[in-house]
């Protein structure tokens, strides 16, 4: 854990301003440490990372604006019903209640990995105030979907022990989650700075998995399992609330490669072939391990769903998050067979698709999905 001192050495450089007695108009001198938003850059910014405007990089701000407007908490949903359901013998087959603590058991330490990657690694690191300021709102949603399946796990009494540590246990889960960690860890490192090609490309290399592959891939069997159960008026609450969920991972990933691309542009100089083919190999890598995911936590059918159909969904995504990078669809998979998945993205409608209440949840404004 980052000591304060540690995250001092690490963070943006802060100006050191002139000193002013109080009720004296500006000096030259200060005049000139006001940010000319041309100047600010995403990465290795000199300019001062506490003046929020004036705007370089509006998308940012809106998607902050967009993710305060549907903020949203566990505790509103009922889950009467799944209790019900869950506590009834007959309630649910095996396979669906295995399906169910597969999921819980990836997902409930999974937020907690993305948020320790933003707080103590990639906020560091990030020069451009507006998307801190994001990335702010980023991390407290993360904390919210923790919450969201905490709240079900308790709701249902599920042994928390055994759902919290199944990161450790369940192999398709740990494989997935250590895929991830040496990429936690190398922009925790309090001695990781960026300013070189290498370390620049450690930071791109660490937003794209998280953004693309984790957020944007490793999220996507356990959502379609749940909302699937949804669509069959089965863990209706557990469903809404990964409805939720999955519209807030979507503006996550968005976000993500926002970023992404706008690094891309200010450092052309980072996105050379040879780091074009690892990051090709990340995502053939990210896709085996959720499909060996998808076949342990189905391994028979259930729900209308087998494994064998989320290899073409797993690599229909893959081509999407490739070609939202620039790199070149890596599968011949052009089809999405989870056509009704689009739907639950997008909540532009006056009630979900379970009828139970209404989704846009929204303090204000309108989202766009594409």
């Amino acid at each position: 854990m980052l000591s304060w001192d540690d995250e001092a050495a690490a963070a943006p450089r802060q100006p050191q301003l002139p000193a002013g007695a109080a009720g004296e108009e500006s000096t030259a001198e200060q005049v000139a440490l006001r940010v000319n938003a041309d100047d600010k850059r995403i990465i290795n910014g000199k300019t001062d990372v506490n003046q929020l405007v004036p705007f370089k990089y509006k998308w940012a701000w809106d998607k902050y604006l967009a993710g305060c407007a549907n903020h949203w908490m566990p505790q509103e949903v009922n889950m009467q019903r799944d209790i019900e359901l869950w506590k009834n013998p007959n309630g649910l087959s095996e396979d669906e209640r295995r399906l169910v603590k597969r999921n819980l058991g990836f997902f409930v330490t999974a937020d907690s990995l993305a948020a320790n990657n933003i707080v103590l690694g990639t906020y560091r690191h990030i020069t451009a105030p507006e998307c801190r300021q994001y990335l702010l709102r980023q991390a407290f949603e993360e904390a919210i979907h923790t919450h969201a399946y905490q709240y079900i796990v308790e709701s249902l009494g599920l042994d928390e022990q055994e759902i919290f540590n199944a990161y450790n246990e369940i192999k398709s889960i740990r494989d997935k989650d250590q895929f991830l960690i040496p990429f936690i860890d190398t922009l925790t490192d309090p001695a990781f700075t960026t300013g070189t090609i290498e370390n620049d490309q450690k930071l791109l290399k660490s937003l794209i998995v998280f953004a693309c592959l984790m957020e944007g891939l490793f999220f996507y069997v356990g959502f379609t399992q749940i909302l699937a159960l949804g669509r069959q008026n089965k863990m209706m609450g557990a469903a809404e609330q990964y409805q939720y969920i999955l519209r807030d991972e979507s503006m996550h990933c968005n976000f993500g490669i926002d970023l992404i691309n706008t690094i891309k542009l200010e450092n052309p100089q980072l996105w050379t072939p040879a780091f074009r083919e690892e990051i090709k190999a990340l995502f053939l890598k990210a896709v085996e391990l959720e499909y060996a995911y998808a076949e342990d936590t189905m391994p028979r059918g259930v729900l209308g769903l087998n494994a064998t159909m989320f290899k073409g969904y797993l690599r229909f995504i893959a081509n999407r998050r490739a070609v939202q990078i620039g790199l070149e669809q890596l599968f011949d998979q052009d089809e999405n067979p989870f056509p009704w998945m689009s739907e639950m993205i997008d909540l532009k409608k006056e009630r979900n698709f379970f009828e139970t209440r209404v989704t846009e949840y929204q303090t204000g404004g309108a989202l766009n999905w594409d």
